[in-house]
């Protein structure tokens, strides 16, 4: 490793550390959904994090918008082009999940929403 690179590349691990909690926090929901219990996180920690603020899908947009952010930096910038092929299939595999995850949250949340019972307006 080169000294210069020392700061991206403790980035690039801090990030990687943040996406496997995110996926734990995911992983936990998705079980204690299936077993119908209350799952007490949220999605990802950036919305825990927006308890505090009582604002976890202010947080969770959030999230949603810096993921999509870092997808298009990545493929506007060109820096795909240079993966190897066992690099590009984790990109593919990491965007593709991404954003299936993201759709299937929204999914799930306004299913959730729909079988609320409608308050007296």
């Amino acid at each position: 490793m080169v000294l210069s690179n020392l700061p991206l590349t403790i980035f690039g691990w801090a990030v990687i550390m943040w996406a496997v909690v995110d996926l734990l926090m995911n992983i936990w929901r998705a079980l204690t959904d299936l077993d119908n219990r209350e799952a007490g996180i949220e999605y990802c920690s950036l919305a825990e994090l927006g308890r505090i603020f009582h604002r976890p899908a202010v947080f969770l947009a959030v999230d949603t918008l810096i993921s999509f952010a870092i997808i298009c930096l990545m493929l506007w910038s060109g820096w795909i082009a240079g993966l190897t092929v066992p690099e590009a299939y984790l990109w593919y595999a990491a965007t593709t999940l991404n954003l299936i995850s993201i759709s299937a949250v929204s999914l799930y949340n306004e299913i959730k929403k729909a079988e609320q019972p409608k308050r007296a307006a």
